[in-house]
């Protein structure tokens, strides 16, 4: 592939996403076409094979899988791609040259500039005789090289390199943004954790406690709850879990305040079988069924009801949490959601699972909810059944 002609397309990859440019790849392949369209399709599938390993970020492991991809698509018989620290890659020919390759990176991970050097070999039937070293940016910040080495160092070799390193750093960026949006998820669930109020635990063993002399088997069944429900509440892997899994979570909770209650909390729970195993974001649902106990019946005089039903709904699941509590403020209601008041642990809880299912599937799956004063709380959560990147796995 001619590196002028690499650069030319690859200037396009930048600015579009490769899932993108596959369908377009595939949906052209077969159709007949110049020499010259054929070449851009080539690169663009070059491209689009070359972009998920990179996905992960500048790593061994990834850079590797990507190498040879990007090699082609340089037309360049080796390539080398640093990190700040050390040679992650030297892919193609002259591997004798590979000891060399981090230093010829030292003054572009310095400077950040492009460099072009002239390399001595004493085989003379190596082709690596000069090397294009170009910055790997993300931030504005070097974190990396990509040296393109042939025998020779034309301006063609130069704009290719440089355009396929700023796909690259696309590339890089998007690896920046999903691990940051993995953070932001795991910070939200480690808030979600915290609102697992120390008054619940101090209630629940408290309720634990009662029974020990009067009921020592109840007391032991209901420590073992107590246990699972940590348990899982406080798991650090994974951030999603099966709907089955969070039910089963929910009904520990539950056993819990209804020993406390006793026949003053009720629950029905309907569920349909085909919907357990839909994959749901960990603990979307068990702050909702905490905050209809604590906010909707901890006040209410009398028996207190609540409701949750999970059933199908084609190609989605419909999940709802109703409770015949004290209700809430519909204006306080829309700041809660709108993120504008976090006061108390049930805005916390609404707030941060409304931001969390749309982080994951989109605005159209945020949370509706039906309030109002002494009106009770209906909460309502649709998921996907099937959603890309979404797996209890």
């Amino acid at each position: 592939m001619e590196p002028l002609v690499a650069a030319l397309v690859v200037a396009v990859l930048v600015a579009v996403p490769a899932a993108v440019l596959w369908r377009v790849v595939r949906g052209r392949r077969d159709l007949g076409s110049s020499p010259a369209e054929r070449a851009t399709f080539e690169t663009l599938h070059t491209a689009s094979l070359a972009a998920p390993p990179l996905r992960a970020g500048l790593t061994s492991a990834g850079v590797l899988k990507a190498s040879r991809h990007l090699r082609e698509l340089l037309g360049s018989p080796a390539i080398a791609i640093t990190n700040g620290e050390e040679l992650l890659v030297y892919d193609g020919v002259g591997e004798h040259h590979a000891h060399e390759a981090f230093a010829h990176a030292a003054e572009t991970l310095e400077d950040g500039r492009t460099q072009v050097l002239s390399l001595d070999c004493g085989l003379p039937e190596c082709p690596v005789r000069h090397a294009v070293v170009v910055p790997l940016t993300t931030d504005e910040r070097v974190v990396g090289s990509l040296a393109a080495y042939g025998d020779h160092a034309s301006a063609g070799l130069v704009r290719a390199a440089q355009e396929v390193a700023r796909w690259v750093d696309s590339q890089l960026e998007l690896a920046e943004l999903d691990r940051s949006r993995t953070m932001l998820m795991e910070a939200e669930v480690r808030a979600l954790r915290a609102q697992i109020s120390p008054h619940f635990i101090y209630n629940s063993l408290t309720t634990i406690a009662s029974f020990v002399r009067t009921d020592p088997e109840q007391a032991r069944e209901l420590l073992l709850e107590f246990a699972d429900f940590t348990r899982y509440s406080f798991r650090r892997h994974g951030d999603f879990t099966t709907l089955a899994e969070e039910l089963r979570s929910i009904d520990r909770y539950l056993t819990l305040e209804r020993a406390r209650f006793g026949d003053q909390l009720q629950v029905t729970l309907r569920v349909a079988p085909e919907v357990l195993a839909v994959a749901v974001p960990f603990l979307c649902l068990q702050p909702l069924v905490e905050n209809a106990v604590r906010h909707g019946l901890e006040s209410k005089p009398g028996v207190g009801h609540i409701t949750i039903i999970a059933e199908d709904a084609g190609a989605e699941c419909g999940i709802t949490v109703e409770d015949d509590g004290i209700g809430m403020d519909p204006a306080r209601l829309r700041k809660v959601l709108a993120g504008e008041d976090r006061s108390g642990a049930g805005g916390i809880g609404l707030a941060n699972v409304d931001e969390r299912l749309r982080q994951v599937y989109g605005d159209e799956y945020g949370l509706v909810v039906e309030t109002g004063h002494g009106a009770g709380t209906k909460v309502t959560v649709r998921v996907p059944k099937y959603h890309p990147g979404v797996s209890a796995n």
